[in-house]
């Protein structure tokens, strides 16, 4: 299979500030507009806006004119078996030529079958055909988009046996054949690392960390196992904990400064609660990039 990235147009495409942003909240919107805080981006989930018109458009059109923007897809089932929703990437399409935001993402994982959408993002296998089908599909977002895309790695719980590849070794040869870019979610790597006894820093070393163009960096929810061993559930609900922190640092030491986005989609604090944690995220990051910050026209 040749690299989709051949395929791609040479039209070329801002990219977000390598500052830290969060994710942008109905409840946050006048806030926002009244205050026009000092941050780096905001961050949408694209199916939140998949229609004409209504206030989030309202909204959102005012805040894009004053701040970065990145779009985050949670339902093209990127590892499903069956063909893409092409109503789906229509829509999609048309949401970004709309507001032509900096960055887009979606998941590595499927969330719908035989016509039946799953409000999950559900792991796969890593296998060779697997691996054939997410890097079709991979190119044919490329195409229809006409950008490079990033491809986040997944929290998981459970793993299939049948798998023939690490999951960092896939994504690597995902990355290669299709030429699509990287959002690395440091949390779903503790989650993961720590729900199937991994070491986290060896996942880190071992994944494309030059493709990665964002971070992603959330709370987690703790839980056990039939077992009794610890269980970790990417729960967005929670302030980003300390061990995230600190691999989040271990991170940057290796890639440089990036993107990074506080992600927080249950039990929503109020905006300066965000606003805080994203200042930490951009001390951390001013250490690397020391530079002098403004609100980003």
């Amino acid at each position: 299979m040749q690299p989709v990235a051949s395929r791609l147009p040479a039209r070329k495409h801002r990219s977000l500030p390598a500052r830290a942003g969060i994710g942008l909240k109905p409840e946050h919107f006048r806030a926002i507009l009244d205050t026009a805080p000092d941050i780096g981006f905001f961050e949408i989930h694209a199916e939140n806006y998949m229609v004409d018109g209504g206030p989030f458009h309202h909204y959102l059109t005012r805040i894009r004119e004053r701040y970065p923007l990145s779009i985050h897809g949670v339902g093209l089932s990127i590892g499903g078996e069956g063909p893409l929703d092409e109503g789906h990437l229509d829509r999609l399409a048309a949401l970004l030529d709309r507001y032509q935001p900096e960055s887009f993402s979606e998941h590595l994982a499927w969330s719908s079958h035989g016509g039946v959408f799953l409000n999950d993002l559900l792991p796969v296998a890593y296998d060779a055909a697997t691996l054939e089908r997410v890097c079709a599909h991979i190119g044919r977002v490329q195409d229809r988009l006409k950008r490079r895309m990033l491809l986040e790695n997944p929290a998981t719980y459970v793993e299939f046996a049948a798998s023939t590849m690490a999951e960092a070794d896939f994504i690597g040869e995902v990355v290669r054949r299709s030429g699509c870019g990287l959002l690395l979610d440091v949390n779903n790597v503790h989650v993961s690392c720590t729900n199937h006894g991994r070491d986290a820093r060896d996942y880190l070393a071992a994944l494309p960390l030059d493709a990665v163009e964002e971070i992603h960096l959330a709370g987690f929810a703790e839980d056990s196992d039939g077992a009794g061993a610890p269980l970790l559930i990417d729960s967005h609900g929670a302030p980003v904990a300390e061990v995230v922190w600190a691999l989040y640092c271990h991170a940057l030491d290796l890639i440089g400064a990036l993107p990074t986005l506080i992600e927080r989609d249950n039990d929503i604090p109020a905006l300066p609660v965000l606003l805080a944690e994203a200042r930490h995220a951009e001390r951390i990051l001013e250490r690397l990039q020391p530079a002098a910050h403004g609100v980003a026209a």
